[in-house]
């Protein structure tokens, strides 16, 4: 609907997976995973809501869909995000400050750690970027600034990154979340 849904897209072909942009709720029938891209997080929500895809989400999520989100995705997974309007789907124990790390000019990229990915670090792209100020004890921290502050979690089948993985050609935050997908599916199948 809105953000680097493109991207997110073409990550995905790459590692050889099928995958289609979700305008309406009936485009979300039969998938095995959802990505919500970055963007802008207030649009999104708005857009959701305007053709009925929020509450369809919700369910989903609910039932295990993996979802990943990135940037704006993060925020629409957060049940905490001070003065959202509209609320977003509020499926992640975390909270969030949207445009934590600054506005456009203080947009940066760096190097970051992301231990279940391996080595190399993982070069993370931050664009106005929500900042995670509070976890739940469900929570999983995949990756932190070197201050300590997480830029990447996990949640069951939910991951989520303050940063842009697609913006990058290193397609591994793709490759793990279909891991998850695949989990999930294996354990439907067995």
């Amino acid at each position: 609907m809105q953000g680097g849904f493109a991207e997110h897209i073409a990550s995905l072909r790459g590692l050889g997976v099928e995958a289609v942009a979700v305008r309406m709720p009936s485009e979300l029938d039969g998938l095995n995973g959802l990505v919500i891209p970055g963007g802008e997080s207030t649009t999104i929500c708005k857009l959701m809501r305007e053709y009925q895809l929020d509450e369809r989400v919700r369910r989903l999520i609910a039932e295990g869909l993996p979802v990943f989100g990135t940037c704006a995705g993060m925020v629409l997974l957060a049940q905490g995000v001070p003065g959202a309007e509209p609320e977003p789907l509020a499926a992640m124990q975390i909270r969030v400050k949207r445009n934590g790390f600054g506005r456009q000019l203080e947009s940066f990229e760096t190097d970051v750690e992301v231990p279940v990915l391996g080595s190399p670090p993982f070069h993370a792209v931050f664009i106005r970027a929500p900042w995670v100020d509070a976890l739940g004890d469900g929570v999983e921290t995949l990756a932190t600034l070197r201050d300590g502050t997480p830029v990447a979690v996990r949640e069951k089948n939910l991951v989520a990154t303050a940063f842009h993985p697609e913006l990058t050609p290193d397609l591994r935050f793709h490759g793990l979340f279909l891991s998850i997908v695949n989990g999930k599916l294996q354990a439907i199948e067995g």
